[in-house]
């Protein structure tokens, strides 16, 4: 109960972090463009896991942009006078996180392999992919306690998609959004076929993009081609190639390579097309997964890769100390900027 009523006051303060931002926003616009970009929506990486739980806090418990009475909290009989002391450390007077504490903790923590005094690129990756697979888990647990009805730890289709009767199983409609169509889905996700899905496979049903799942994967591909097949042959041509899934391979490879050529289209398709009939299947389409339908395990690759670059003043492939808390906003951006009203609004919400 303590540990709940910590993260009450974790969630007041992640509001009021949003209200008082900082004076350094000449990284608004980096943020923005990032998303613009890369289509990030609503799956920007958080860094720092003490910002993921106030998000989750404030998220489940549908606190919004209310605000609180910080003093009856703080006074609470349920709080620990340790927790208390825990959550101040980190936070001013007005509410606000304090970063240059929340940096000098953090790095030891990045910083192991090895621990050099400096943040590689791997180990900053690393440290961000950690939070995103907490993220996927506590969000997997949130929909598993909502969805399996029987409590017995396994969700089955009925408790999945309980608007579906048997009449509707056995006519197995495939359109978008009928039973079979579902159905095809949750099957793919059922890796061992017993009917009902565990946690891990629950997991790859709701977060396809981050699933190792093959079926799932052709499954994904299959969809996007059903978008980008104009002429409904089940495969891709060069212009239905070029037309669509190319730009967002470039935009991608672009940032990856730090501004680098891309291939062209020309060559994309090129090596691509195993079978040199002049057309892409399914099968030919998997190196371009992660840039077709990227997911949150994806964008942890390029958000580090985004901090290093605007964080790594003498481009040495690594981050001092100094440096991040020369550019702390950078870590925290998405923080203070996230749902702000500004004139590139319809830019942020860009997807490919």
């Amino acid at each position: 109960m303590a540990k709940a009523v910590v993260y009450a006051l974790l969630a007041t303060a992640f509001i009021l972090v949003m209200v008082f931002c900082p004076s350094k926003q000449h990284g608004h616009h980096d943020h923005l463009g990032l998303n613009r970009r890369l289509g990030f929506g609503d799956h920007v990486p958080v860094f720092d896991p003490l910002v993921a739980n106030m998000e989750r806090y404030a998220e489940e418990n549908g606190l919004g942009g209310q605000t609180h009475n910080l003093d009856l909290v703080e006074h609470s009989p349920m709080m620990d006078t340790s927790e208390v002391e825990e959550v101040h450390e980190y936070l001013s007077d007005e509410g606000k996180l304090n970063l240059t504490l929340r940096l000098l903790s953090l790095f030891p923590l990045i910083d192991q392999a090895p621990k050099d005094s400096y943040i590689s690129s791997n180990e900053l990756k690393h440290w961000l992919t950690q939070q995103a697979v907490v993220r996927l888990n506590n969000r997997t647990q949130k929909e598993m306690e909502s969805y399996d009805k029987d409590g017995d730890g396994t969700i089955s289709f009925s408790e999945y998609q309980p608007k579906f009767s048997s009449q509707d199983l056995e006519k197995n409609g495939m359109e978008h959004g009928e039973a079979g169509w579902w159905k095809q889905q949750f099957d793919n996700a059922d890796a061992d076929k017993n009917g009902t899905l565990t946690f891990n496979e629950f997991k790859d049903l709701l977060h396809p993009e981050d699933s190792n799942n093959s079926e799932i994967h052709k499954w994904l591909l299959a969809e996007k081609m059903k978008r980008m097949d104009q002429d409904n042959d089940g495969k891709l041509n060069f212009m239905e190639f070029s037309h669509n899934a190319y730009d967002s391979f470039k935009s991608y490879v672009e940032f990856e390579t730090g501004g680098a050529k891309a291939p062209t289209a020309e060559e994309k398709f090129a090596e691509l097309d195993l079978n040199k009939d002049n057309l892409l299947e399914v099968e030919e389409l998997k190196p371009l997964l992660h840039y077709l339908h990227p997911g949150e395990l994806s964008y942890t690759n390029y958000y580090a890769s985004f901090l290093m670059s605007e964080a790594d003043d003498n481009k040495d492939g690594k981050l001092t100390l100094d440096e991040m808390l020369d550019h702390d906003y950078i870590f925290y951006s998405t923080v203070y900027y996230t749902g702000v009203n500004d004139d590139n609004e319809e830019d942020y919400h860009d997807e490919f």
